[in-house]
């Protein structure tokens, strides 16, 4: 009974710790963009992995430098000769008649021994390079988490962008039903009392079915939307979750253009740093082939002890046990490889080559990438700038034709090409603020920039 209880308890105690260790399916967030980031961070499945890579990391420094530390190894043997062999020696010597064999049995039916050796590497140089190739991978497990971060925060302002814009635009589009149906509505009567053709009810109707319509399927994506950015956070994508800041402050807040007065320092360049780490590879495993023939030295010390009995008495106070011990050494020296390890130096060599001509290539491209970032988000405030102005002037037209069919000036299709008109520019605006938002992330990731959003 006692134990049942220990196992209960046991089993509810593990429950409750897997519980506290992942968020509850109905939680409720709410993120200004930078507090969104900071948990993304922290909670993120690629975060959490990359920590976890770095963790490896280490332990794999360790084990590298562990194998040319004392290693101490015991064994213990046991034998019982079920079938003993048999030996066969001269008549003469045990007696007998010369010229005839005597069959004789030599030792004891079972044995027993325990032994101890110590090993110290004292001279390897592949072991040295492995040492120097530990620490260069834990470099580059670090600055792989580095990136991981940069592009976590990418990926959060992304997200934290698209589910606005969705929420903006639904609420746009409800307003734009809201003002159709009620035209409709309104033509609709004049219509019926013979003041309208009926041609003009039917391109409202038009309009208003396609914005609907519109509407119906920007409500879905925002839910998606909304589930991809708890995605990104690393919670559950049913979460209820709710952003406390809007498109507009955060694109007027991201066209600060001083991040391209910032001197770009290419070697802060995380994917520059992870390609010289890469070069750092191919000259560690050529050094590697080169190390290969050099003589290696290592020493042993061991201590042992043996008991022999034709029954097991191993465990007997009485049991004589008959000690052992050796002291070694061992050089091993490579002499001719029918010019195998120059065959494989010269590979690792040509590698090596390689890898600095795709590093050289790799900083091209780095440049590149800044140039053409600086450029989009450049554009993307340009652009904005344009979407603004024309958004002005397409709800003046659409007011002015709104007007001119109320007073029988227009005709129901050019009011219906000034609402799609009206209707395109606010898309346009709406966009225009997500590039911003976007490719200012994109010109901050290549400049390696931390957690903030100022």
């Amino acid at each position: 009974m006692r134990n049942n209880l220990w196992l209960i308890c046991l089993g509810w105690l593990f429950s409750v710790t897997i519980q506290a260790q992942q968020p509850p399916v109905n939680s409720t967030y709410s993120f200004t963009l930078d507090e969104a980031i900071e948990f993304a961070l922290e909670n993120s499945y690629q975060s959490i992995n990359a920590r976890r890579d770095v963790a490896k990391a280490l332990k794999r420094k360790w084990e590298a430098t562990a194998s040319g530390l004392p290693q101490i190894e015991g064994v213990i043997d046991y034998q019982n000769q079920l079938k003993q062999p048999v030996t066969l020696i001269p008549g003469e010597v045990a007696g007998g008649t010369p010229g005839t064999f005597v069959p004789v049995v030599f030792g004891t039916k079972q044995q027993a021994s325990a032994t101890a050796t110590l090993r110290q590497l004292i001279f390897d140089g592949s072991y040295l390079v492995g040492i120097e190739a530990a620490k260069s991978f834990l470099q580059y497990s670090d600055d792989i988490e580095e990136k991981t971060q940069l592009e976590v925060r990418k990926g959060v302002i992304n997200a934290y962008g698209s589910v606005l814009v969705a929420q903006e635009s639904v609420q746009i589009l409800k307003n734009n039903v809201e003002a159709l149906e009620k035209n409709y509505q309104e033509t609709k009567k004049i219509f019926e009392n013979g003041l309208a053709e009926e041609e003009d009810v039917e391109q409202l109707q038009i309009t208003l079915l396609q914005i609907k319509n519109q509407l119906s399927n920007t409500e879905r994506l925002e839910k998606i939307a909304l589930q991809m950015f708890n995605l990104t956070l690393g919670v559950d994508v049913n979460s209820n979750t709710v952003l406390s800041e809007d498109l507009d402050s955060l694109a007027m807040k991201n066209m600060d253009q001083s991040v391209i007065t910032k001197p770009f320092i290419l070697e802060n360049n995380i994917d520059y740093r992870l390609a010289y780490l890469l070069t750092e590879q191919t000259r560690l495993e050529l050094k590697l082939e080169k190390s290969k023939a050099l003589p290696k030295l290592s020493a042993f010390v061991n201590y042992g002890t043996s008991a022999f009995d034709d029954d097991f008495v191993f465990f007997d106070s009485q049991t004589r046990w008959f000690q052992s011990s050796i002291l070694g050494a061992s050089l091993t020296i490579p002499i001719f490889s029918s010019l195998g390890r120059s065959s494989r130096t010269q590979q690792a060599k040509i590698a090596d080559e390689q890898s600095k001509t795709d590093f050289l290539r790799t900083q091209q491209e780095i440049k590149l990438k800044y140039d053409t970032a600086v450029s989009d988000f450049k554009f993307s405030i340009e652009s904005y700038d344009t979407a603004k102005q024309n958004l002005t002037l397409a709800e003046r037209i659409e007011k002015k034709n709104q007007i001119k069919y109320s007073e029988g000036l227009a005709t129901s299709f050019e009011l219906r090409q000034a609402q799609l008109q009206l209707y395109s520019s606010q898309n346009d605006a709406l966009n225009a603020m997500l590039d911003i938002i976007n490719k200012k992330a994109e010109l901050e990731t290549i400049l390696n920039t931390p957690n903030t959003n100022n």
